[in-house]
């Protein structure tokens, strides 16, 4: 089954032109299913490249996605057009009266500033208190993830003095979680951050930690309590997404002196000259398409329901 998008926003075509079945609002009215209503509250400034990236894993699944692009209310995007946002975004005010199946809450550029300071902070604050009460499952990616650690279980997020940033393999810690169902024993996933959140302090919450590395440590948690997961990196990335940070982190570098490491283990022969190999695809659908799958067993088919039961529906 395909994702329902809207027949012209940018993703449609690229995703269709990779294979990913699409369809539009249209087609979707003539089949007599329900399909799964996932939210995507994207927090980061390239909004069309973000929404792509999620909308290509959540697609890939038998099941039929209807995706709602979501925005903070009085935060202005910066870097993507604004006719882009009010064609295909809708507030949180807009839709905090509905319900969802799913939510996934993307990271931000902003890890250098305490939670407390962002702008946006008091409606974030809002957004995570109402997945308790209007949303199944929900999925905190990087500083999402940790804004949810935060609010919930007060677990901090440290600063690094260096930038974890390539592309770095992970252990499985959790075979038998039916989210890391068909995963390696170890996986490679892009980082990309300078901040972290420590596995004595996750385990201290009671979160049980499913994939986790010795250098960049926990990177998926579960959070059975809220319904959530948190995903401390970037499976969603594309091949040339590092590449292109990397690039921008040279452009941008003024105080001289100042060097930009190439990120670990993602050009070949640590070679920025050579086009990077997408090592993390496989795995990356596997785990959203298990995410979408555990929504799709669990979840009420009375969307009323939403909310109101706090366990494993599936008994």
């Amino acid at each position: 089954m395909p994702i329902k998008l809207p027949s012209t926003l940018p993703a449609y075509n690229v995703l269709t032109r990779e294979g990913v079945m699409v369809m539009d609002d249209e087609l979707a009215a003539h089949q007599d299913i329900r399909p799964l209503k996932i939210g995507l509250l994207n927090l980061m400034p390239k909004k069309i490249q973000t929404e792509t990236q999620f909308a290509r894993l959540i697609g890939a699944t038998p099941l039929q996605i209807e995706l709602t692009l979501i925005r903070m209310s009085d935060h202005e995007a910066k870097n993507t057009a604004s006719d882009h946002m009010d064609s295909f975004y809708r507030t949180f005010r807009d839709v905090r009266d509905e319900k969802f199946d799913g939510l996934i809450i993307t990271g931000a550029p902003i890890e250098h500033l305490p939670f407390e300071e962002v702008s946006y902070w008091d409606e974030l604050c809002e957004v995570m208190d109402w997945t308790q009460t209007h949303v199944h499952s929900t999925f905190g990616v990087c500083w999402g993830g940790m804004a949810m650690l935060h609010h919930f279980h007060n677990v901090p997020k440290h600063m690094l003095d260096q930038k974890l940033f390539g592309a770095f393999r992970h252990t499985n810690l959790a075979p038998a979680s039916p989210y890391l169902r068909g995963f390696s024993d170890d996986c490679v996933v892009p980082v990309s951050r300078w901040t972290e959140v420590r596995q004595a302090e996750v385990e201290a919450a009671g979160l049980p930690v499913l994939l986790g590395s010795d250098v960049t440590g926990p990177c998926l948690i579960e959070d059975p309590a809220h319904r959530a997961l948190y995903i401390l990196n970037h499976f969603e990335y594309d091949s040339d997404t590092l590449k292109q940070e990397y690039d921008r982190d040279l452009a941008s570098v003024q105080v001289e002196g100042a060097e930009i490491e190439v990120p670990v283990g993602y050009f070949p022969n640590n070679d920025p000259a050579q086009t990077p190999a997408n090592r993390w695809r496989s795995h990356a659908h596997l785990l959203y398409g298990n995410w979408i799958a555990e929504i799709y067993l669990t979840t009420p088919y009375d969307m009323d329901r939403i909310g109101q039961e706090q366990t494993d529906l599936r008994g």
